[in-house]
C-alpha cells in the first residue's frame, strides 16, 4: 500500500473510532468500535489498489452512517432522558448514598 493511501487509509480509522465513541449508549458504542478494529485488522494486509479503494469508498459510507447515527441518538436521547434522584441505598447506620438514575421514559 502507497504511503498517502496507507496515511488516508488510518485517518479514516480513527475517524470513524472517535465518532464511535459519541454514542451515548454504551452497548451501541462498544459494538462499533469493535466492528470497526475487527474489519480494519481483517483487511490490514490487503494489497490490491482496487480493493482497497472499495474497502476505502464502503468505510467513507459507514462513517457517514455513524455520523447520523450519533446525531440521532443525541437528539432523541436528550428528549427522552428524565434524571432521577433517590437514595439507592441505606447502610446499617442509617446514612443513605444517593444516585442519579436515568432512564428513557415511554
Amino acid at each position: 500500500m502507497a504511503a498517502s493511501s496507507r496515511a488516508r487509509v488510518l485517518d479514516l480509522y480513527r475517524a470513524m473510532l472517535r465518532e464511535s465513541k459519541q454514542f451515548s449508549a454504551y452497548n451501541y458504542r462498544t459494538y462499533a468500535i469493535r466492528k470497526i478494529r475487527d474489519a480494519f485488522r481483517e483487511n490490514k494486509n490487503m494489497k490490491d489498489p482496487v480493493e482497497i479503494q472499495a474497502l476505502v469508498n464502503k468505510a467513507k459510507r459507514d462513517l457517514e452512517m455513524i455520523r447520523r447515527q450519533v446525531m440521532a441518538s443525541l437528539k432523541i436521547g436528550a428528549f427522552k432522558l428524565r434524571n432521577i434522584e433517590g437514595p439507592l441505598m441505606t447502610s446499617k447506620h442509617g446514612h443513605s448514598s444517593y444516585c442519579t438514575l436515568f432512564f428513557h421514559t415511554g
